[in-house]
């Protein structure tokens, strides 16, 4: 039978396959070979006289991340609060620059706007052409708007610890009862409260999941570690480097780079560019055979 893996802990996944759940386990080839089934893959499986399935085979992925760990993703929801953790521009624009390189649409929502302003950086991302929601869980602003989003195909929530992923969930499907975490006042994020990547129904062919939180991004494991490549993490910036007469040009700050006199005219945020330059550096001087693989 073919199914949808939907949750996988320690070796064991759930796949749903014509309304059922059944509880599988992956075919040692799979380890031979470095593959790990992940939540979001179909895959073609057996079920034994036990009444336990054997997933045989991974059907080809059309994306896949590594963190979180989901495939076949068709939007990414890329939350981060406005207070309490303040947001991080890097964490947000890596995310984002993950996202289009994997031909994943990306959405940016900014939570928690009962507690603060967030017309600035919303207008820093709508400018840049992402679709960009701002909300609040305590009073439903924007949820509704976000809800539109996640009609149809498989949809994840990512982001920093502590930004309110669990706590939009739980407003936009309250059946869901999602754990939620206190902010650590002492640490300035939340607790880890989601340990494992999980698919809920949402609606017919309608997913949605939710991942655990992290702090940090590390470019090799996002496939972003070609400095050649990161410009097309920024379709913002890409469509002005295609006007650049230097073909080996970094656009990081070249005389005459296209790119940059687009930031000097204002036509591209600046701070969209800065993260582009730290992303450029950070990978600038990895050798090939330093570059990692995706599962």
């Amino acid at each position: 039978m073919d199914g949808l893996i939907i949750k996988g802990i320690g070796g064991a996944y759930s796949v749903k396959s014509e309304g059922k759940i059944y509880c599988c386990k992956a075919r040692g080839v799979f380890r031979k070979e470095g593959i790990s089934p992940l939540a979001g893959d179909i895959v073609s499986f057996e079920v034994e006289k036990d009444g336990e399935g054997v997933i045989n085979e991974i059907q080809k992925r059309k994306n896949s991340l590594i963190r979180p760990p989901v495939a076949n993703i068709d939007k990414l929801f890329i939350i981060t609060s406005i207070k309490d953790p303040i947001p991080n521009r890097l964490i947000i624009d890596k995310t984002l620059a993950a996202a289009f390189v994997k031909d994943i649409e990306p959405i940016l929502v900014i939570s928690k706007a009962d507690m603060a302003e967030t017309d600035e950086l919303c207008a820093i991302y709508k400018k840049a052409g992402i679709k960009t929601y701002s909300v609040s869980s305590v009073n439903s602003e924007g949820v509704e708007a976000v809800r539109e989003e996640l009609k149809s195909g498989i949809s994840v929530f990512t982001g920093n610890s502590g930004v309110g992923k669990s706590s939009l969930l739980n407003a936009l499907f309250g059946e869901l009862n999602l754990n939620t975490g206190e902010i650590s006042k002492k640490l300035g994020r939340g607790k880890h409260t989601t340990r494992h990547v999980e698919l809920y129904e949402i609606g017919e062919n309608a997913y949605v999941a939710d991942t655990p939180g992290f702090s940090t991004m590390d470019m090799q494991r996002y496939e972003l570690d070609d400095k050649e490549q990161i410009i097309f993490g920024f379709p913002d910036l890409e469509k002005y480097s295609l006007n650049c007469k230097f073909t080996s040009c970094s656009h990081t700050g070249e005389k005459g780079c296209a790119v940059s006199k687009a930031v000097e005219d204002g036509l591209v945020s600046r701070e969209r560019h800065e993260s582009y330059i730290t992303m450029y550096n950070e990978v600038k001087d990895i050798k090939q055979w330093q570059k990692q693989k995706n599962v």
